[in-house]
């Protein structure tokens, strides 16, 4: 059993001040529903962006919060590990519920999501076509994802990572599984379109940062499962994709590769940016092997004889052969 943190008394007043003022401590109750960026926090409170900044700078300097860039945004939470951050998480804990100005903070806080989740599905409306023609060469997506969920079983996930997020589909489905969970993905867009997606289902477990699929911004050895699903064939260089997935695995970690199996769609190269028409069994097992990892499953997911679809789909279960010893690391999902 891990020893419950603890902080020296100079850390413990900074923190203890930090949250003794009204509007940081609104402030701390708001960044524990959600991540929000300094112009939502200012469509909240009401109050001016220079005010706003400063107060969300002390609670930074405080250890208390976070603050994260994604692009030119800046996007602020309360840390969800360290001493500071528990102490700050056990007074929010305490405040009434039902106190008017954090009820009123809440409701316009809800106004916010659901702006998020509006902005989510023009992009996915805009993008409707674009998709559904994917979708429409290959078999459907719910037996993929039983598959996937097949594949992890029912062993609990710690920390989850996917790589490649997109519009979040793989986060509603498995982060809820998890007690952390991280998408990682290039595009702004995709990843405002996925805030809104995870807003919508819930899920208050997830952080969104946009890095490198070959640079992950996340701790080495710190995920026991991660997942790139039908990332790889956009890639100019899959196995540098899998060795660094590899290194962000947890001692014992897995990793789920979901892809399409060789196809001759040359219209997914033209229309869709493809830069790959699949994979081989074999290529992928090989690359997985140079990236340290066992291979421990592979299914290939065919269209039946009446399907429309043309494409099969293909997944991979591989596991870090590392024995599990130690406990994966408490620093949570920061840039190593």
């Amino acid at each position: 059993m891990l020893a419950p943190l603890t902080l020296a008394l100079d850390p413990a007043l900074a923190a203890l001040n930090a949250a003794g003022e009204e509007t940081r401590l609104r402030l701390l109750a708001l960044l524990a529903e959600s991540e929000l960026t300094v112009s939502e926090v200012v469509a909240i409170l009401g109050q001016s962006q220079p005010r706003v900044s400063r107060h969300l700078k002390l609670l930074v300097e405080a250890g208390v919060v976070e603050r994260r860039r994604e692009g030119a945004w800046a996007f602020f939470r309360l840390a969800p590990s360290g001493a500071a951050g528990g102490l700050a998480r056990n007074v929010i804990n305490s405040l009434d519920a039902s106190d008017p100005v954090l009820a009123g903070d809440r409701a316009r806080l809800a106004e916010v999501r659901q702006a998020r989740a509006d902005n989510a599905a023009r992009y996915f409306a805009a993008h409707a076509e674009e998709w559904n023609d994917i979708r429409a060469r290959h078999i459907p997506e719910a037996r993929v994802e039983e598959a996937i969920r097949e594949a992890l079983g029912d062993a609990p996930i710690r920390r989850l990572l996917d790589l490649g997020a997109g519009a979040g589909r793989m986060l509603e489905l498995f982060a809820p599984r998890a007690e952390e969970a991280i998408g990682v993905d290039l595009s702004s867009a995709m990843l405002a379109a996925a805030r809104g997606r995870l807003e919508e289902s819930g899920a208050r477990n997830v952080q969104l940062r946009q890095g490198d699929i070959y640079a992950l911004p996340v701790v080495r050895n710190s995920c026991d499962v991660a997942i790139l699903h039908q990332v790889l064939h956009y890639l100019d260089d899959p196995g540098r994709a899998l060795r660094e997935a590899a290194r962000a695995l947890a001692p014992g970690g897995r990793l789920i590769v979901v892809d399409f199996a060789p196809h001759d769609e040359e219209a997914l190269r033209e229309k869709h940016a493809h830069r790959r028409l699949g994979f081989s069994a074999q290529e992928i097992s090989d690359l997985l092997a140079q990236a340290g990892l066992m291979v421990l499953q592979h299914r290939d997911l065919a269209p039946g004889a009446g399907d429309a679809a043309k494409l099969t789909v293909s997944l991979w279960l591989a596991r870090d052969p590392r024995v599990i010893s130690d406990p994966i690391p408490s620093k949570n999902f920061e840039t190593a």
